[in-house]
């Protein structure tokens, strides 16, 4: 198990946001994390990364317990993140956007370099040397992916990928991230789109008012026409 979140309680001053969320993720897996806006989705994300650290329960990553660390360290360590608003630098380049965040992943992992995220996200090979600002939403999407993998983490935090994208855009993300878990990629993808997110993943949970609901293979949530009305439809 490369991922373990035991029972955590994360708070935005007095206000509690996550009530007791548990999962985990083994090495190579997919997981999504489904919910409607506001259900707890990003905060659960920001909490594993550090920026929204929990007051209780525990983060464990590859065997150490993160929590509390400061979101830098534990960046350090293996976990690569795709925030919802992308944050390219806009003034720089595909490549220098991708270059900036180049580094050597835990045990000096060094998988992933500016020609391979090229040749997974293959509309960015011919923008290359065009200014991050001037990317469409999905271009910009697959850059942030690829400045992620950049780090070569060990684990990708996706927060929200689908979110502002055309349904042909959206398709494609999906084939890349596809691609991603068949180079052996782990990854957690938060997302409101549970049709985009379940055709992707090996196993769900469903996060509502703050906790997890429910858990389960994709494949049994698809089936669950109640899970999909009562926790999922918007």
């Amino acid at each position: 198990m490369i991922l373990e979140v035991q029972t955590i309680d994360t708070f935005y001053g007095v206000f509690q946001a996550l009530f007791g969320v548990s999962l985990s993720l083994d090495a190579g897996e997919v997981v999504c994390l489904l919910g409607r806006n506001g259900a707890g989705k990003t905060t659960t994300i920001l909490s594993l990364i550090g920026l929204t650290p929990p007051r209780r329960g525990k983060v464990i990553f590859a065997g150490e317990d993160l929590t509390g660390q400061p979101a830098h360290m534990i960046a350090r360590k293996g976990i690569g993140f795709v925030p919802e608003d992308r944050r390219i630098f806009p003034d720089l380049s595909v490549v220098e956007n991708l270059e900036l965040a180049a580094k050597r992943g835990r045990n000096g992992r060094h998988e992933w370099t500016v020609d391979k995220v090229l040749r997974v996200f293959p509309a960015l090979e011919p923008l290359q040397h065009r200014k991050g600002g001037l990317l469409s939403g999905g271009e910009q999407q697959m850059l942030t992916i690829g400045r992620a993998l950049m780090g070569n983490p060990d684990l990708l935090l996706l927060d929200e990928p689908s979110a502002g994208l055309s349904p042909l855009v959206v398709k494609m993300l999906g084939a890349q991230i596809r691609s991603l878990q068949a180079e052996g990629e782990t990854i957690l993808l938060a997302e409101q789109n549970a049709d985009f997110a379940l055709k992707l993943a090996d196993r769900a949970y469903v996060i509502d008012k703050g906790a997890i609901c429910y858990a389960g293979t994709a494949r049994e949530i698809l089936a669950d026409e109640r899970i999909r009305r009562e926790y999922l439809a918007v």
